[in-house]
């Protein structure tokens, strides 16, 4: 890349980044996020996705309620969103696509999430604070990198919108909402967005071990999840009068804990089990009526989880019923393991390596677990293929911690490598 351009980019990339990190906005809440990719996207040519036309109402999991919807959209109204794709997100219908049309050839997709955490973010000696962009937001902050993965999208966008002759079939960028719970790639690709591409491209910010800047291509390794609302209903009565008249929903609901974190484990892997939140009763002298859980369950493969998901509901059902009490539990969030496409992945590798000249590495495991899964299973379950990468670049913290940061390197680095990918998988030369 020329250094002029590579330098004008750079600039547009940090601007980006900081814009996102200083306004942070959590899972189907990135009404102001959603409207400035958007606008960004028309500007540079593409055809913009926004609203529901990127996920439909019934596919979505874990949106939350509409007064709190509703509440954020004056918030991002007042705080610069583009107030004619603002409206399109309203209850929620937040994330977009652009879609850049050049000719007949393979449809390429890549995905970027866009979301943030419930965390309040680091003050004193956190360079976001040092340089005027810390969290405007309390509680919310980028504490995963999602502000430079959507970054990396829109630099991405722009190389791409100057390169459209040199390419020969479809690009759809992909900018996701909520992938912290593992509960918006689904909506996208069960609204079809996926089906018909060939490829499909994503990546996360990692922290590099020994301080170099790297780009790696394949990195797995995610646990499969399941993320899990139950509500156990009982009968409230007075405690001390008439406790035989009650079903105490938060005695179902302590005895559901206990034997939840000592499910069996499976011999094919490792499996794991979290009982994050529970919430019940009104007073010391009422029989609870009402118990609230979130839960999780996660597998080294699909089918274990599938197996921890299983045992979990059974549990549930099994407290509540021993109690006198009944239960609705509620999917949340799922995501299956990561599998990368081995050709594609080596053929990656090699691109950065010998035509990018990025200095890659071995792409280890990213731990945790990353809805990108359904994308990949999705896309090659039709016969395409599917690379996640890890953009690996010294960090300050862990993820998900308030004092998290990452080296702005990251974002030239991520949209080159997306760039050149997509100029080696749909490139004129290939045809």
């Amino acid at each position: 890349m020329q250094d002029k351009i590579a330098e004008k980019l750079k600039q547009n990339l940090i601007r980006w980044r900081r814009d996102f990190h200083r306004y942070p906005e959590l899972g189907w809440m990135e009404m102001r996020t959603s409207s400035l990719i958007a606008r960004e996207l028309r500007t540079m040519g593409y055809e913009v996705l926004c609203g529901v036309e990127v996920c439909g109402n019934a596919e979505r999991m874990g949106v939350p309620p509409e007064e709190v919807l509703e509440a954020h959209y004056q918030w991002a109204e007042q705080n610069g969103a583009d107030p004619e794709y603002l409206e399109k997100t309203r209850g929620g219908f937040t994330g977009v696509i652009g879609i850049l049309r050049c000719g007949d050839g393979p449809v390429l997709a890549m995905r970027f999430d866009i979301d943030a955490l419930g965390v309040s973010e680091q003050k004193e000696g956190h360079f976001p604070e040092q340089e005027g962009f810390r969290s405007c937001a309390d509680g919310v902050m980028h504490a995963c990198g999602h502000d430079g993965h959507t970054a990396i999208g829109l630099g991405t966008a722009e190389l791409l919108s100057q390169m459209k002759n040199q390419l020969h079939g479809t690009v759809k960028l992909i900018f996701q909402p909520a992938e912290e719970g593992v509960r918006g790639a689904a909506a996208i690709t069960e609204s079809g967005h996926l089906d018909d591409a060939d490829y499909v491209l994503g990546s996360h910010i990692v922290a590099s071990p020994d301080g170099e800047c790297r780009i790696c291509p394949g990195l797995a390794g995610t646990f499969a999840t399941t993320k899990l609302d139950a509500v156990l209903y009982g009968t409230a009565a007075h405690a001390g009068i008439a406790p035989q008249d009650g079903c105490n929903a938060l005695l179902a609901a302590a005895s559901a804990v206990l034997n939840l974190h000592a499910a069996p484990r499976h011999q094919d892997g490792a499996s794991r089990i979290n009982v994050g939140t529970l919430r019940a009763g009104t007073a010391r002298n009422v029989v609870c009526d009402r118990a609230e859980m979130e839960i999780e369950v996660r597998g080294e493969t699909t089918r274990i989880n599938e197996y921890m998901e299983r045992y979990a509901v059974s549990v549930l059902e099994g407290a509540a019923k021993m109690h006198g009490c009944r239960v609705e539990v509620a999917t949340a969030g799922k995501a299956a393991a990561l599998e990368c496409s081995p050709g594609l992945t080596q053929r990656l590798r090699t691109l950065c390596r010998e035509t990018l000249h990025l200095n890659t590495g071995e792409p280890g495991s990213l731990g945790g677990s990353e809805d990108f899964a359904y994308m990949a299973k999705r896309v090659t379950d039709r016969g395409g293929e599917a690379c996640f990468a890890g953009i690996s670049v010294p960090c300050r913290g862990a993820l998900h911690r308030p004092e998290f940061d990452f080296d702005e390197r990251a974002l030239l680095i991520g949209a080159q490598y997306y760039a050149g990918a997509a100029k080696a998988l749909l490139g004129w030369e290939k045809q």
